[in-house]
């Protein structure tokens, strides 16, 4: 009886499981929209500059020139590409060797190399048998203004709000606060850089990067930006972090220091921070996301379009994510972890049999070690996925999201913006500004 009695709940299991997964609705792929960070690349600045300065070590020879993608990007991005094609293919979106119709795929990039660049390789791995366009919309090496992180209107009050917006962050002591809770990383990089042992350093010629202050300056058609030990840092734990994406040996990427995964992502919040007080403070993310904001609602609703990909930068990918009030999260297995080299926001479209629209949002990177080591990703080995939630908008049980609540959330935020400039400027100037 005993046995009998498992076996009978066995079975009742075994149903109800069957059950669960008949309720489910099968669902169709339909559409997928990409924000892409462009993939890894050499630093900024070159050896005449802070980070050639700073420190009395030497530097990864880099394989581009600065700000320009790397060899290693170049691949990393082709390899994403090729996940891509596999995926899409397993899902039934392409065939095998898609050769696409006209209108149904966009790929499209910012007119700056790394951007560029980054496109290319990325659409030789999606489509290998095709010659498909990299679109650009301003003259090479500038900055399209769809993805140009300016602040498209600055006021006094404007300015002011935003001020203490940023300084919340710190609280109550504000952007001292701020400076504060990153002493221990910008410690932990001196450390690592040696930088006390650096000429410039022992100079002053870059201050003091744990006593002195921070500015944040806010202007009208230029990119935010913070003058003191916060930008300083910034710059050298980015270029330190590109070293070791770079560089096999760790120990030598860290100039003959062990540091874990955690001393690295340390390291690395230092950029973090920097990059959330200039682009995802919520004031100062609506005024730089709003062109992009529009054209990822056109891409979503364009008709005949099956894959867009748009192709920019951490500043879009930040402001893009705090304009939609994405909850708060901490990638894994990544030393940046919130909009890592490479990474992509992935907005994907699945019809239901009775034409329903859901879409599931997503961030997809590479992870440290599958950018160190080169890793061919795959289907057994994709890259890292980490679902996004958004403030206030629900989600189905498989932690998707209607297509109309998707569509209100883009408007609502274009929305914001407008009634910002209804705020902040007289009405004529808002006209003209918008």
């Amino acid at each position: 009886m005993k046995r009998l009695f498992v076996l009978l709940l066995a079975f009742l299991m075994l149903s109800a499981s069957c059950l669960t997964e008949s309720a489910q609705p099968s669902r169709t792929l339909d559409r997928v929209v990409v924000l892409s960070r462009h993939n890894i690349r050499s630093p900024l600045s070159g050896g005449g500059s802070v980070i050639g300065e700073i420190t009395p070590h030497t530097w990864f020879a880099w394989t581009s020139r600065p700000s320009e993608l790397s060899l290693r990007g170049g691949m990393a991005e082709t390899l994403m590409g090729q996940y891509f094609r596999l995926w899409l293919e397993k899902e039934g979106l392409f065939p095998e060797n898609c050769q696409p119709k006209e209108n149904e795929v966009r790929i499209y990039a910012n007119a700056k190399q790394r951007t560029i660049a980054t496109a290319r390789f990325f659409s030789a791995g999606l489509f290998p048998a095709a010659n498909v366009p990299v679109e650009t919309n301003a003259p090479y090496d500038t900055m399209d203004p769809v993805f140009s992180p300016v602040l498209h209107f600055v006021t006094e009050e404007y300015d002011r709000d935003v001020q203490a917006q940023v300084a919340e962050m710190g609280g109550i002591a504000g952007m001292k606060g701020i400076h504060a809770g990153l002493l221990d990383a910008i410690s932990l990089l001196m450390d690592v850089t040696d930088m006390e042992e650096s000429p410039a350093y022992q100079a002053g010629t870059y201050g003091n990067l744990l006593e002195d202050e921070n500015t944040l300056i806010l202007e009208a058609d230029k990119e935010p930006r913070i003058n003191g030990p916060i930008r300083t840092a910034t710059s050298v734990a980015d270029a330190l972090t590109l070293q070791y994406y770079e560089e096999a040996d760790a120990e030598k990427a860290a100039f003959g220091h062990t540091l874990s995964l955690e001393d690295w992502q340390k390291i690395h919040s230092i950029v973090d921070t920097y990059s959330e007080m200039l682009f995802a403070t919520p004031l100062v993310a609506l005024n730089a996301a709003y062109p992009l904001l529009k054209e990822l609602r056109s891409e979503l609703t364009a008709e005949g379009r099956r894959f867009s990909f748009l192709c920019g930068h951490d500043s879009n990918l930040a402001s893009v994510l705090a304009s939609l009030n994405a909850e708060e999260y901490l990638l894994p297995d990544t030393v940046e972890q919130h909009t890592p080299i490479g990474a992509k926001l992935v907005l994907e479209r699945w019809l239901t049999e009775d034409q329903e629209a859901y879409y599931a949002v997503s961030l997809l990177y590479q992870s440290t070690e599958q950018l160190r080591s080169g890793t061919i990703l795959s289907l057994e080995e994709p890259p890292q996925k980490y679902a996004l939630r958004f403030s206030g908008v629900p989600m189905t049980e498989d932690g998707l999201i209607a297509e109309q609540d998707l569509l209100a959330l883009f408007d609502q935020a274009i929305q914001a913006y407008e009634d910002m400039l209804e705020k902040y400027m007289p009405e004529e100037a808002a006209e003209n500004a918008a």
